[in-house]
């Protein structure tokens, strides 16, 4: 999963899979080549599941995948995807990291399914680089690693490192390589057999767009959320949102209440809460760090108003995350 690939075929292609991976992002990528391999009449690419220990790994869905092989019997290997999901960098030991660069030194491009990226960058494996991930991850992605480029695209790949947002966006980053290496036709027949829709470039949107999201297509709202949206760390006063979108405060409340059935003022802190809630469950941050990355001013008042929201506190949500 490079962006060239001058070796002979098959391509091979491993998957270090972690514990609670995700299934439908590991699937999305595979399924792909699979198919690429049967319409072509000929073996183009080849795979192998990795685990640390060479035994069987769990998935999120509680699904369980027998490895093919241990990350010690593995030598020589041209691209590893690192499959992930919750908590990843829980699983990093030292002979992972060991590893990853022994391979990173061998020529072998790595990448990141969903949260893989996580691991990589934990491991120094990032630097220079740019990754995209989960729109859901990317802010805790961004906290814990603030000097690595990121992207909310897609997928990336890179000369040596590719990365994608995970679900299906992993089937998008197969395609581009099926159509990279063996030409467009190829790829659409492959879409065409997954019920895919259309080849997605990278620039594709994560995310449907706000508008449909909200279920409004009125502009002064749209532009509102995506003021507050873009400003939770440092929120902005509601007169100052009102002002940017070209309507009064008391212009807005009514759209709010009208449009989405709660004020600006809920609203907005919830966007807050949700965004501590999952740099809670995804980060090692403390929690006054979360409050003040969103937007609270002290650890009490982000306690009580987490409290209120989720009926337990921060502490209680990270525990329970663990």
């Amino acid at each position: 999963m490079r962006l060239d690939y001058r070796g002979p075929l098959p391509e091979s292609v491993g998957f270090l899979l972690l514990p609670r991976f995700s299934m439908m992002a590991f699937f999305s990528a595979v399924e792909p080549l699979r198919i690429a391999n049967r319409i072509s009449g000929r073996p183009l690419f080849d795979w192998t599941l990795i685990s640390e220990d060479g035994g069987p790994v769990t998935a999120s869905n509680g699904m369980t995948l027998l490895a093919d092989q241990a990350i010690a019997e593995v030598k020589r290997l041209p691209a590893l995807a690192v499959c992930s999901g919750f908590e990843p960098e829980a699983h990093l030991s030292r002979p992972l990291m060991a590893w990853l660069h022994r391979l990173d030194q061998a020529g072998c491009a790595l990448g990141g399914l969903d949260t893989g990226c996580f691991l990589l960058a934990a491991a120094g494996l990032l630097k220079g680089e740019r990754v995209t991930l989960h729109w859901e991850s990317l802010p805790a992605f961004r906290e814990r690693f603030p000097t690595i480029e990121t992207t909310d695209e897609l997928f990336e790949i890179r000369e040596r490192r590719f990365s994608c947002a995970g679900g299906a966006a992993a089937m998008d980053l197969s395609l581009e390589v099926i159509s990279r290496r063996h030409g467009a036709r190829l790829a659409i027949d492959v879409s065409e057999q997954l019920i895919h829709e259309r080849l997605r470039s990278r620039r594709d949107q994560q995310r449907m767009t706000l508008a449909r999201r909200l279920g409004t297509h009125n502009r002064r709202l749209v532009e509102a959320v995506a003021l507050m949206e873009r400003h939770l760390e440092e929120p902005l006063s509601l007169a100052e949102v009102a002002r940017r979108s070209g309507v009064s405060p008391r212009q807005m409340q009514r759209l709010f209440e009208q449009q989405l059935g709660t004020s600006p003022r809920q609203w907005y802190l919830q966007l807050r809460l949700e965004r501590a809630r999952h740099l809670l469950t995804e980060t090692d941050m403390d929690v006054l760090t979360v409050g003040l990355a969103c937007g609270f001013t002290s650890g009490s008042s982000f306690s009580r108003a987490f409290r209120v929201q989720y009926g337990h506190s921060p502490r209680q949500a990270r525990r329970a995350a663990g």
